[in-house]
């Protein structure tokens, strides 16, 4: 949609992966309807993943005992972050949209996206308690999504698999961070095994990824509940 801001923040060391064939469709079709994208390629930027001394700009609050939750709290509300989370945090606060492009690891992220997770949505600038869920600070009009891939198929990712209803992975991801934030969560984009299927069913998830995006905007979020992940 036209006038509409897009961070893909994307978390693969291959670009000719199918993560990063889904990263740039997701460019060139949201691109095509007029949006503006940004994509924060973590690998490429050599994205410091650890919260240290250096993400804050400075004198600390306490120099007696380094807090690293109080002090970027503190730092983020005096504007002494360092310059790479203020830069990610204007990406943020930009977007209407944003898009987690990434493999599964260990029933979650890669480090190096977690660690954008850890950096980024501090206390003060996506929540500050109360304010976290429906209240979290990122809840005005931004919208967000998982975009994954698997190493297991889809039997193994179902209640009676080995590893359990994909759903259930998902609640720390889109519950505890996504939604803990504020941000309205759309369903998210799975590709199961894509390493163990034919081309023509790899095909078939990059087509399936183009044409959602079509209609990306009209998309509502779900009911980011227990009940949603839980009660299957």
């Amino acid at each position: 949609m036209a006038g509409k801001k897009v961070l893909i923040v994307y978390a693969h060391q291959e670009p000719k992966s199918l993560n990063g064939s889904l990263k740039a469709i997701a460019v060139e079709e949201l691109s095509k309807q007029g949006s503006d994208v940004t994509v924060s390629d973590l690998y490429d930027m050599q994205f410091e993943p650890r919260t240290t001394r250096t993400d804050i700009v400075g004198d600390l609050y306490n120099p007696e005992q380094f807090n690293y939750g109080v002090e970027a709290w503190e730092a983020c509300k005096n504007g002494c972050l360092s310059e790479d989370l203020i830069e990610e945090q204007r990406k943020v606060k930009e977007a209407d949209l944003l898009i987690f492009q990434f493999p599964l690891y260990w029933f979650s992220m890669p480090a190096i996206m977690k660690g954008w997770m850890d950096r980024v949505f501090i206390q003060g600038f996506a929540h500050d308690f109360p304010k976290c869920f429906d209240s979290g600070l990122l809840r005005y009009n931004k919208k967000a999504l998982l975009s994954f891939t698997t190493g297991g198929d889809q039997g193994m990712y179902s209640k009676e698999g080995l590893s359990g209803d994909i759903r259930w992975v998902l609640w720390p991801m889109q519950h505890g961070i996504l939604h803990f934030c504020g941000l309205s969560v759309l369903a998210p984009q799975i590709c199961f095994a894509p390493e163990y299927v034919a081309l023509e069913e790899r095909k078939q998830m990059l087509s399936s990824w183009a044409k959602r995006l079509k209609t990306i905007w009209e998309e509502k979020p779900i009911n980011c509940i227990p009940e949603w992940y839980y009660n299957i």
